[in-house]
């Protein structure tokens, strides 16, 4: 497997739909969590602020390619079709609607390259 990039998205749910939002996402369908995994999302998150403000986390080798992957999927239609009605201010549906937030820092990054410091 190639070298995992991070990936961080965020889109807006509707605000009034925020419990049944956290309620399907707390059991989210086998076959898409198996969609995902097979199509190349790693270490996928959701969080959600209490506003509505949604922000995802995912790690892949190709953000494009997982999303193209997934969108040959069935499943990933069903999904999408049901979830598309929580978003507001979405031109697409949530899959690919996401906007995305550049990576400014990353501990492991830098202290990669910091080098090796002598023990006292």
């Amino acid at each position: 497997m190639s070298e995992l990039r991070r990936y961080c998205m965020h889109a807006q749910v509707d605000p009034a739909r925020l419990d049944e939002y956290r309620r399907r996402h707390a059991a989210v369908w086998p076959e898409m969590l198996e969609a995902l995994a097979e199509s190349g999302w790693h270490n996928y998150s959701l969080f959600l602020r209490p506003d509505g403000l949604l922000i995802a986390y995912v790690e892949s080798e190709d953000l494009a390619a997982a999303q193209a992957a997934m969108a040959a999927t069935e499943v990933n239609a069903r999904w999408q079709a049901e979830m598309s009605d929580f978003f507001v201010g979405l031109d697409s549906t949530p899959d690919v609607g996401f906007q995305p937030i550049e990576e400014v820092f990353n501990l492991e990054t830098q202290l990669a390259a910091v080098p090796a410091r002598k023990e006292n």
